[in-house]
């Protein structure tokens, strides 16, 4: 099937109009309603119900957009994996979550570019809900995630036990600080901690709410290893008889998948893990 078929079908549903979807192509609608009878064509069903208000989808329609967005993903993928870089006889796509992109992610992907000479190495950082979708759509080889969700065809490994601590900065502990770690710590923390469960200060980036808290003062929560050189200096404090939350890290990658060079590169991840590495996640001001 031709890719633009399936890319002008997702501008339709994204826009909600024929018309809209000619303009961003940058098409007349002619155009676009023959791309639309043609893939409808090729499928053998309606996919939209036109009106003078615009397109709406019709069940088929419906039941063609993670297709049509598996597609046009897969082509992305493929054009910026191709051609191979010199040298380079084979791709490995790794993903990670924001959080876990500094030092985990970088030092996996340093030893992989020095241990894995025949492959071109990519990494991508993004949301779990997006890395999952890469793993299932069979773009992405593994990804690191807080919260995986378990399917037939995903394999999930802890790779870490981790748990997140209140800590404090010692010379100014206010405000609390709310980091949004997912929906089964936010269950969690409210139901320990009625009190804050509305907090006046809240990000959902960790790295950044680390920042803040060191820069300005206030209190969080955030992984042991995170915090820990912290700690020993004495910068920050444990909040005494502060509950503690689970909060392992999982790495997630498609059972088809499984072959040596992708145990190798698990293996590499697990020595990067068992290092002593700074995992201080703060950022450089000069940068």
């Amino acid at each position: 099937m031709d890719i633009e078929l399936a890319r002008t079908f997702l501008e339709i549903v994204r826009h909600g109009s024929l018309v809209a979807a000619a303009e961003r192509l940058h098409l007349t609608q002619t155009a676009i309603s023959a791309r639309v009878q043609k893939l409808e064509q090729q499928l053998d069903c309606t996919l939209f119900l036109r009106s003078r208000a615009g397109a709406s989808l019709t069940p088929n329609g419906e039941a063609f957009v993670p297709y049509a967005t598996q597609l046009l993903h897969t082509w992305e993928a493929a054009r910026r994996d191709l051609p191979l870089p010199d040298g380079r006889s084979q791709v490995l796509r790794i993903g990670g979550e924001v959080s876990l992109c500094n030092p985990l992610m970088l030092d996996w992907a340093r030893v992989l570019h020095e241990q894995l000479p025949s492959h071109a190495i990519r990494c991508e950082v993004n949301d779990s809900e997006s890395l999952l979708r890469r793993l299932e759509a069979g773009t992405l080889d593994a990804a690191l995630l807080y919260q995986p969700v378990y399917s037939p065809g995903l394999q999930v490994e802890q790779l870490l036990e981790e748990k997140l601590i209140r800590i404090q900065l010692a010379r100014n502990p206010e405000p609390y600080v709310y980091i949004d770690w997912g929906e089964a710590f936010r269950r969690l923390h409210d139901a320990a901690l009625p009190e804050c469960a509305r907090p006046a200060l809240s990000f959902n980036l960790g790295p950044l709410a680390l920042q803040y808290i060191l820069e300005h003062g206030g209190s969080g929560y955030f992984r042991t290893r995170v915090v820990q050189s912290y700690l020993e200096r004495g910068v920050l404090q444990r909040v005494p008889q502060a509950p503690e939350f689970p909060y392992p890290t999982w790495l997630v990658y498609p059972r088809e998948r499984d072959s040596a060079v992708l145990r190798q590169a698990f293996g590499l991840l697990r020595e990067v893990v068992e290092r002593d590495a700074d995992w201080s996640q703060r950022w450089d001001p000069l940068i």
